[in-house]
């Protein structure tokens, strides 16, 4: 592979100036391709008889990498991808629609930018399927999905009090990706960067996330619409039990910024990347073992969830409108630091803790604290699927060792046993 390698890199770089190109040649192997700066339409590429002969033969994406050893410069592309192809193409769900089969390739430089708001069954903008690839210098802009405006309040895939069309950003299925500076702006709801099947060491370095907010009180407002002609009705109890939106929250109305799906993920590391904005920040509840250095969330309903032989270095995040960290997992090492910048939206806990065998080392910012006190929740569970109006439970937390350098209360739940609190604030027994 190496001597093919330096072949493809000694070998003339093959310059494109059309889609139909950049498609021949990198569908091929062991290719250096540079596609000429500029916008490329995609709607003009993929036009009505292109289509017609793609849904005869049952091929529902827009873009193939089947090649391997290519490097692929797109450095000033942009490439827009009008939402009306995923009617057009009448895509099955989840169809991505940009697809890396390949392995061993270096794309670059790309940026893709969807327009309109049409929608289809779910799906990712961007795939990467095969092993081995490096993309980098990505910026993605997402839009399409329905409804849109809510986040996950009427569900997010089953059971649904509104049924979802979902349009996700980044998803990685292939072993041994680098994903390294992509921006990602999710206007849609859907997940930013995410990985599924087993993929396993995948590498995350200076990515960006970013959704919008909207608050609880906003969406109340509303006199037709989705969320009102089911008057507001969510699949989720709140504190009080009653499956409605409660005012005094703020949502996310896009899913989590990183996040991985299964427990054979393994070796997923993730290096100074940022989610602002999103439902949560890093959603990482997969048992292979993650690692989180020089992180930050901005603004998340939830900043950080792992799982199992997670470890966090020096990360970061606010409780603005959500927890800090839900760890659910056991031989996890925590390094984190709460920024102090404050809301008027409801919180309820800047974490909870389960689990055994797991340190946390928690501590200001800058050395600035909250003024507002949140809870450090030690033998809780986190709220039903993170929904932060619904209630907590309670789990047990053996050998935890927390170093709270915060001035936070710690709450030591019944079923928190044999466990070393090192705490600068209060430490109360319920």
């Amino acid at each position: 592979m190496t001597a093919f390698l330096l072949f493809a890199c000694s070998s003339a770089v093959k310059e494109v100036s059309t889609l139909a190109e950049l498609d021949y040649y990198a569908n091929q192997s062991g290719n250096a391709i540079k596609l000429l700066p500029g916008t490329y339409r995609l709607i003009d590429y993929l036009n009505e008889d292109s289509i017609a002969h793609k849904l005869e033969r049952k091929d529902y994406s827009y873009v193939y990498f089947r090649g391997s050893n290519n490097e692929i410069d797109l450095e000033g592309v942009t490439l827009e991808v009008d939402t009306r192809l995923r009617k057009l193409l009448k895509h099955p769900i989840h169809t991505n629609e940009i697809r890396v089969l390949g392995d061993s390739n270096v794309i670059k430089g790309l940026t893709i930018v969807h327009i309109g708001q049409e929608t289809s069954p779910g799906g990712a903008a961007f795939c990467v399927e095969g092993k081995g690839n490096t993309i980098s210098d990505f910026t993605l802009h997402v839009q399409g999905s329905f409804p849109y405006g809510y986040g996950d309040l009427f569900g997010k895939g089953g059971p649904d009090v509104i049924r979802h069309q979902k349009h996700s950003g980044f998803l990685v299925n292939g072993d041994e990706t680098t994903v390294k500076n992509v921006k990602l702006f999710m206007r849609s709801f859907g997940h930013g960067f995410f990985i599924q099947k087993s993929a396993s060491n995948v590498t995350f370095e200076d990515c960006y996330v970013e959704g919008e907010l909207r608050s609880t009180d906003a969406i109340l407002k509303e006199e037709q619409g989705p969320a009102f002609d089911v008057q507001f009705r969510t699949w989720t109890p709140n504190r009080e039990g009653r499956y409605v939106v409660t005012p005094g929250y703020m949502k996310s109305l896009c899913e989590d910024g990183f996040r991985t799906y299964n427990s054979d993920n393994k070796n997923i590391t993730f290096l100074n990347c940022t989610a602002k904005n999103t439902r949560g920040g890093f959603e990482l509840r997969t048992k292979g073992g993650v690692r989180l250095e020089n992180c930050t969330t901005i603004g998340t309903e939830r900043a950080y969830w792992v799982n199992d032989g997670a470890v966090m270095i020096n990360c970061k995040g606010d409780a603005n409108y959500g927890p800090l960290l839900f760890l659910e997992g056991s031989n996890v090492e925590v390094e984190l630091s709460l920024v102090a910048s404050e809301s008027d939206r409801l919180v309820h806990s800047l974490m909870t803790v389960q689990g055994h065998n797991n340190r946390v080392v928690l501590n200001a910012f800058e050395q600035k604290n909250r003024t507002q006190s949140l809870p450090i929740l030690i033998g809780y569970t986190h709220p039903e699927h993170g929904e932060s109006m619904s209630p907590y439970g309670e789990a047990a937390c053996t050998k935890l060792h927390l170093i709270n350098e915060t001035t936070m209360p710690v709450v030591m739940g019944a079923q928190a046993v044999d466990c070393v609190i090192e705490s600068t604030s209060e430490i109360r027994y319920e």
